[in-house]
């Protein structure tokens, strides 16, 4: 199985960042002799040899920069204006940049995507990607291996990739003598250690014809890409940077220590907003007291349901004819545990008064409460750990089940400190379980016979059934080359890493392997040390069976689970997959060895320290020199008098307090659908409330939630959802349909042509020359600043013939791939431009195609929904979207119980949603009602549409008996975005299709207003 790489907007706009610093540069390729160093002559060399021994040899390397100082300066503002950044007041570091991108998004995709733009807009090819442990090391290698493909396909050439060896120095040869992309991995200690490994670099080496490594990587003026700079950026290694002598320096990371020049910002916030990564769900253990004197007592959670009061899920100490023994059971109010324990004196008092499925708690007639994921008693940590190995198999289990019929296979990490707690061997050599392997081994075995017994016809059983419980976990940890055993990994005292190459490379090796069905290994046991090796998508559950540790960060140790999955076939799933919610599937439970208050409490305040450079007010400064755009592609620029009208606005309608922080009344009206702005703003609404997004809210910014209170742990269909009435509506809507624009191609054509002629606008590329000397020295900083020299004389020009370079461009293949229009159209409409606006291709090409690409999108989106038909295909939407789900819910927050739903309880997502749910219930008129699965939906040129509400109606009471709603906080058309009205549209077009008129579509916002339709 082989990962499928896509092209993600969030991925192209940090590449951008980047490529756009540098406008104005020409793609030149550079050439230099390349010093090759004192060869031995012999009497046997041949006469090719000799000669080339005696030629110059070419070298390739990075052309400088030739524009200036302040040129770059520019471009860098011009390009943190655009992303909402800080603007640089100067060049901090001579052409330093910053990119933040939370982990998991892809860090390595997009730098290594920006080499091949930098090299395709302006021939620059020598990188070398320096990271700061052999795991990173090993991952980017890993990364270049499996984006090769993705990337020829893209750019139709490869780049030449290999990790630095002070012994395989021909590498380095071959760097600077190919003309192509070539890119050198590098981890800190090969050249900045002690060791006399790491000195070879700056040494004369007699294998290296009596020259210096740095010095023939110093020629190539390569751009340096240093990956995780906080942990390689010592003093010593910025000194030793220098060496490189890099063209310019571009750092990546989650969490930067010093910021220069910052051009991209994807944080966590940004990451978890956009449904970039995984959502995180803790699920806490918490000690409530070990003095020995209390009777040992677990509640794993709560179980509610709409039919019968809720039930305890706890774990006690029971008198067995083989001795006392701790088992689990299920308990109600009244349930006495000195008798169901068989009269353990510990146990006397122990009666319980009340379950309580609201506040997920038991209380006991002694005065007892205990939350869910508590525990109390002595408390041995083997008994600890049985508890966060079970409760690591049961969220396996209820994810597993739902996600199996998805094609996505589930794994399960656990870290470990000590290599003997999973597999000793005995006097032979023969491997035995450790105990963790045997506690695992005994908890799996019970939680899978309860599944067993359960779902017999599923073949998600048969799936378990074939699966035996010693293949179904694996240990990587380092293997001893003597013995072939598993063995610690080596870790020195400063660090919390190993630099085991060997474990590494199994892991990395076994990447895609993990993903398959085919392979049995669901649970993963691997040391603590080998942490930042593990990078596999589908982990969706980590649990770390070891103390805390101060010096492993919480946000390190979610790391690891935060990509988002991929299924069986190598797609990732993410918002481009129709029919899903990403954070429906996409959930990390971490089973944490404290209580969730404590973990979340940690997580957030580190969270927070890497946001402390985001906007914290809506003040008129935040709003000034701000561009907000809306979907038709219209533009406002605010000036100082609209960033002072926003402000006092927000202060009216009470969205911002006296010290402009974001007030409950703006997060209501979010929520709502309901934000008002300034009459200049009516038609940029959404883009205003995504600009506001960029304002850190602690308080009303939760990334981690408590598993324990999803105590609405399965929705199965009730008796309703086989109602003859609403199987009747459900045979009706879930016929499927396909969509057709049909519209005048010359009528298209025209319009383009126009709009090209009148509106394209190509900038020339510039450049400025500056010559300047050094006439004195003030001071130290003054020199490191770069401000010693003095401009004397300038001069500027623009670059002509841009489109004579290595790159041949196909620009209607370009303007296809952008467009989705046919060869043949976009042939039309080049031809059908004036000249002079054609000749602007041969000026910039690049921009040529961009701004071209957009006018014609911008026409081509006018006529779409205007033309668009709606027909029915030979294709049902299965009922499974029913009956198979992964939705859960906390009562008494986005969970209610309901008796016309067709599940005990309804789901909701808003307050809107949750009111209006509850009329409905309440209603008469109503016969039965459902919330649409995310797996309904239809089909539109601007995305997938899910309708809310599919309803029935008392025949009688109605004119329209079927009805499918959508539910809005705002009724007003203005207020309602441009890609909400056409797929409402759409909505509508697609059930005139299939209904005949005897299902009703409108958007409500109100019970009230769903009566006025349908009376």
């Amino acid at each position: 199985m082989k990962l499928k790489f896509k092209h993600q907007q969030f991925q192209i706009d940090a590449v951008n960042a980047v490529v756009d610093c540098f406008a104005g540069q020409p793609n030149t390729v550079s050439k230099y002799t390349l010093d090759r160093g004192n060869r031995p002559f012999t009497a046997q060399m041949e006469i090719e040899a000799f000669t080339d021994r005696y030629s110059d040899a070419v070298g390739f390397k990075n052309k400088e920069l030739m524009i200036t100082d302040q040129d770059v300066l520019a471009n860098i503002q011009k390009v943190q204006k655009r992303n909402g950044l800080k603007v640089s007041e100067k060049l901090e570091g001579r052409y330093n940049l910053t990119i933040e991108m939370e982990t998991g998004t892809g860090k390595t995709y997009t730098y290594i995507r920006t080499m091949f733009e930098l090299n395709k807009k302006y021939g620059w090819s020598k990188f070398i990607v320096v990271v700061p442990s052999i795991a990173i090391r090993e991952g980017v290698y890993k990364s270049f291996q499996i984006t090769e493909d993705h990337f020829i396909n893209d750019y139709g050439i490869k780049a030449r990739y290999f990790i630095y060896n002070s012994k395989q120095l021909h590498n380095i040869e071959s760097f600077a003598s190919d003309a192509g992309i070539n890119v050198m991995i590098i981890n800190s200690q090969a050249f900045n250690a002690r060791g006399k490994d790491a000195r070879r670099i700056y040494m004369e080496l007699d294998d290296f014809q009596s020259r210096r490594p740095i010095d023939v990587i110093a020629q190539t003026n390569p751009i340096l890409i240093i990956d995780e700079p906080q942990s390689v950026e010592g003093e010593r290694t910025k000194e030793a940077l220098k060496a490189f002598n890099p063209l310019f320096t571009l750092r990546y990371s989650a969490t930067h220590r010093q910021e220069y020049n910052k051009i991209y910002r994807l944080d966590a916030l940004d990451a978890y907003n956009k449904k970039l990564v995984k959502k995180i769900q803790v699920k806490g253990i918490s000690v409530k007291g070990s003095t020995g004197t209390e009777g040992y007592l677990y509640l794993e959670g709560i179980d509610v349901s709409s039919k019968k009061p809720p039930i305890a899920r706890i774990e006690f100490e029971k008198k067995t004819g083989a001795g006392i023994k701790k088992v689990p059971l299920k308990v109600n109010a009244g349930d006495d545990l000195y008798q169901l324990s068989g009269g353990l004196e510990q146990y006397r008092g122990y009666v319980v008064s009340e379950v309580n499925g609201y506040k997920n708690t038991v209380s006991f007639l002694n005065g007892l409460t205990l939350s869910a994921g508590d525990v109390q008693g002595d408390i041995h940590d083997l008994t600890f750990r049985r508890i966060q190995i079970r409760e690591t198999i049961v969220s396996h289990f209820e994810k597993e089940k739902y996600l199996f019929h998805k094609g996505i296979k589930v794994l399960s990490l656990f870290f470990i400190d000590e290599v003997a707690k999973y597999r000793k061997y005995d006097r032979d050599g023969t491997a035995l379980n450790g105990e963790y392997a045997q506690i695992f081994e005994e908890e799996y075995t019970r939680i899978l016979n309860e599944y067993l017994s359960l779902f017999n016809d599923d073949p998600y059983i048969k799936y378990l059934q074939g699966i035996s419980v010693k293949d179904t976990h694996k240990g990587y940890f380092s293997i001893d080359k003597k013995t072939n055993r598993l063995v610690n990994s080596k870790v020195s005292a400063r660090e919390t890493e190993s630099d085991d190459v060997d474990a590494y490379d199994l892991i990395m090796k076994d990447k895609e392997r993990l993903l398959s069905f085919e392979e049995p290994t669901r649970f993963i046991f691997s040391h603590s040390a080998l942490r930042e090796g593990w990078d596999n998508p589908n982990v969706f559950q980590i649990c770390t069976l070891k103390h805390s540790d101060s010096t492993i960060k919480k946000r390190q140790e979610v790391g690891r689970g935060l990509r988002l999955c991929v299924n069986m076939h190598g797609e990732r799933i993410d918002s481009s997959i129709p029919g899903i919610d990403v954070h429906d599937i996409n959930v990390l439970t971490v089973v944490a060895s404290e209580s969730y208050e404590q973990f979340a409490r940690q997580l957030q305040a580190e969270i927070a320290e890497t946001l402390a450079d985001r906007p914290h007010k809506a003040d008129v400064q935040f709003f000034l020199d701000r561009a907000v755009t809306n979907e038709r592609g219209e533009t406002i620029r605010i000036d100082e008098h609209l960033a002072k009208k926003l402000n006092k606005f927000f202060y009216k309608k009470d969205y911002i307090d006296e010290d402009d922080n974001l007030t409950q009344n703006y997060f209501t009206a979010v929520e709502t659908d309901s934000v008002e702005v300034p009459e200049e703003f009516n038609n940029h609404v959404e883009a205003v409330v995504e600009l506001l997004k960029e304002i850190y809210s602690p308080d009303k910014t939760s990334l981690v939630s408590d598993e324990r209170k999803g105590n609405v742990k399965e929705l199965k269909p009730n008796d309703n959802f086989y109602k003859k009435e609403f199987q009747d509506l459900w045979n009706i809507i879930n016929r499927k349909t396909a969509y057709t624009v049909r519209f005048d191609s010359d009528e298209l054509v025209k319009k383009c042509i126009e709009a090209i002629d009148q509106k394209l606008a190509v900038p020339d590329i510039q450049f400025r020359v500056k010559y300047g000397e050094m006439t004195k020295i003030d001071s130290r900083d003054r020199l490191k600043k770069g401000e010693a020299f003095e401009v004397k004389e300038s001069y500027g020009g623009i670059v002509y013939n841009y489109a004579v370079s290595q790159h041949k461009y196909d620009l209607i293949g370009k303007l296809v791939d952008e467009t989705r229009l046919t060869r043949k159209t976009i042939v039309r409409i080049l031809t059908g431009i004036s000249p002079a606006k054609f000749a602007l291709y041969r000026k910039n090409p690049e921009q040529f195609i961009i701004n071209t690409a957009r006018i014609i999108n911008e026409q081509k989106a006018t006529t779409i929904i205007e033309h668009i038909t709606y027909d029915v295909v030979n294709d049902t939407f299965d009922t499974s979207i029913f009956t198979l789900n992964n939705m859960k819910g906390n009562l008494g927050s986005d969970a209610i119980e309901a008796k016309k739903h067709i599940y005990d309880f309804v789901l909701t997502d808003s307050k809107v949603e949750k009111q209006f749910a509850r009329e409905l219930d309440t209603g008469r008129e109503v016969c039965v009602f459902a919330k649409l699965p995310r797996g309904f939906f239809i089909p539109t040129p601007v995305g997938d549409y899910n309708p809310d509400w599919a309803i029935v109606f008392n025949e009688g009471d109605v004119k329209h008996i079927y009805f499918v709603a959508e539910t809005k906080g705002s009724m007003d058309s203005l207020e309602l975005r441009e890609v909400e009205k056409a797929k409402i549209y759409c909505a509508r077009k697609h059930f005139e299709s299939i209904s005949t008129g005897n299902v009703k579509y409108e958007v409500v916002n109100s019970y009230e207003k769903l009566l006025e339709i349908v009376k």
